[in-house]
């Protein structure tokens, strides 16, 4: 299925090839501390994921003791909807299963799992699940493959799996399922990285990778592959897209739930990821030259960590179904399913 590729050219002989730890860690710990900026006037709306990135980075990279967690904790406890039983990105907005997602592991992160209602939050995600197994995201009503997954997601990580039908659930991501071994967001929806790493985290959690025969799975990890570009080694999450460092975590977690990562070329991967740093401010962008910020940065590493580029005393191990470090995961015995 060879398609035109777009690449970016990078001059590796004079891009960073060391990992930024101290300049990464005061990029997060000061992202944001300025209120009257612009761009924390115009995030508002994905705050709380953007708190889960600052501490899943910081847990990954030895540096969580540099954040006032009990600061985190009171945000989210503040982003809370008791009526609902859902979170919101920041106070005062709409609950949305994204954020409640970014929550709830945040809380687990920072072992306040206490402050999870779960009766509250198992109501609040029963109720977003649809006839056809399907979820939605809040209560305007938007479908997406990224919400099933949200919804698996937390009920997991609070051990309350039994209180939505999961053949339904699984029933409908099965239905995204597309001729070339990918996901879509809703079915007949095109193939994406992103969506492909909700539908496999999704049938990881409830145990139903069988549900992918290995002509499937062999079709979709090669799919992945070809999103690896040969010029600058950098991965797309679709044919003909530029490379994006945000990728290396959305294909990698993929292709490692798939058993299929050393598929990919990690010595380029790699290589893309450290050029896409900010030598300057610390944090990494989208791709080498431009502007860093949290998402990227945490992306970069949890990339980096798949990869086993570093130690584990410079990058924590990462898992690859939920994005958080896996000694939390061991901490509280979640189990999933790889391959």
């Amino acid at each position: 299925m060879a398609t035109p590729q777009r690449d970016v050219t990078i001059d590796y002989s004079k891009a960073q090839k060391e990992l930024l730890i101290e300049k990464h860690c005061a990029f997060l710990t000061g992202y944001g501390h300025s209120h009257s900026k612009y761009e924390y006037g115009i995030t508002d709306y994905l705050r709380m994921s953007g708190v889960y990135w600052l501490c899943t980075c910081l847990d990954l990279l030895n540096s969580l003791n540099k954040i006032d967690q009990n600061y985190i904790i009171d945000y989210v406890q503040k982003c809370h909807d008791k009526t609902s039983g859902g979170y919101s990105p920041c106070p005062n907005h709409d609950t949305h299963l994204l954020y409640t997602l970014s929550a709830v592991q945040i809380l687990v992160q920072l072992n306040r799992i206490d402050l999870i209602d779960k009766q509250s939050l198992t109501s609040y995600i029963k109720q977003l699940q649809q006839d056809d197994g399907s979820f939605i995201g809040d209560k305007w009503g938007e479908i997406d493959t990224r919400f099933s997954f949200c919804a698996i997601a937390c009920l997991k990580l609070i051990d309350s799996l039994d209180t939505i039908d999961i053949d339904r659930a699984t029933d409908f991501v099965m239905s995204c399922l597309n001729f070339d071994g990918g996901f879509g967001c809703i079915p007949g929806a095109e193939s994406h990285a992103g969506q492909i790493y909700c539908c496999l985290g999704f049938l990881s959690l409830v145990q139903r990778l069988d549900k992918l025969d290995l002509s499937t799975r062999n079709m979709l990890a090669w799919w992945l592959c070809e999103r690896q570009l040969e010029k600058s080694g950098g991965l797309n999450g679709r044919p003909e897209k530029l490379p994006d460092v945000c990728y290396s975590w959305w294909v990698l977690a993929s292709l490692k739930i798939l058993g299929k990562i050393e598929w990919i070329n990690s010595d380029k991967l790699i290589k893309f990821i450290l050029a896409s740093q900010d030598d300057e401010t610390g944090g990494c962008a989208d791709r080498p030259g431009n502007v860093p910020d949290p998402f990227h940065t945490l992306f970069g590493v949890t990339g980096l960590s798949l990869l086993n580029a570093f130690d584990e005393n410079i990058i924590k191990k990462v898992n690859p179904v939920l994005c958080m470090p896996e000694y939390v995961i061991e901490k509280y015995g979640i189990k999933m399913q790889l391959l």
